[in-house]
């Protein structure tokens, strides 16, 4: 039995990282999958909202628009990201498996949003869409790595950071 025990822990011991690091984000990857929610919950929140401002001449959906061009290569760069871990992880589409991720996110503000009245949910959540218009790269990325325990991540951080 000793024998066993120690041949099952050799083995263990062996795995490649990649196979162990498939169900865990290293901090890069976090943030990425954070980047993304982050992106997806405000299209929401834009489209949701678009109607706030008007009178201003502010129409957010279209302030969301330009939040993502502005942004567009930090987000293409979080989606190969992930779509790198996906493909490590052995997912045999990882496009399907990001589109899935961008797809909970948004449903899951999508029932914010039908759980309460339209001037409720714009009044506490159309602010995110001028403060994030505001925002440079640096302080999308702080945004995108900072974690909340409301708002986790789909996997455990890696112990060894990868």
């Amino acid at each position: 039995m000793p024998r066993l025990l120690s041949f099952i822990t050799l083995i263990i011991l062996l795995l490649p990282t990649s196979a162990m690091a498939a169900s865990c984000y290293s901090p890069v990857e976090a943030e990425a999958e954070q980047g993304i929610r982050i992106h997806s919950e405000l299209m929401v929140i834009g489209l949701n909202c678009q109607h706030m401002g008007v009178r201003e001449g502010d129409n957010l959906y279209l302030k969301y628009r330009q939040f993502t061009a502005d942004h567009a290569e930090l987000f293409a760069k979080y989606e190969q990201i992930l779509l790198s871990h996906f493909s490590k992880s052995g997912t045999k589409k990882p496009e399907e498996k990001l589109n899935a991720l961008r797809t909970n996110f948004a449903n899951k503000i999508s029932n914010d949003a039908a759980a309460m009245r339209p001037d409720v949910f714009c009044s506490r959540y159309a602010p995110r869409i001028t403060k994030a218009s505001e925002m440079k790269h640096n302080d999308l990325r702080k945004w995108a790595s900072t974690f909340y325990e409301s708002h986790p991540v789909s996997k455990p951080f890696c112990a060894s950071g990868g």
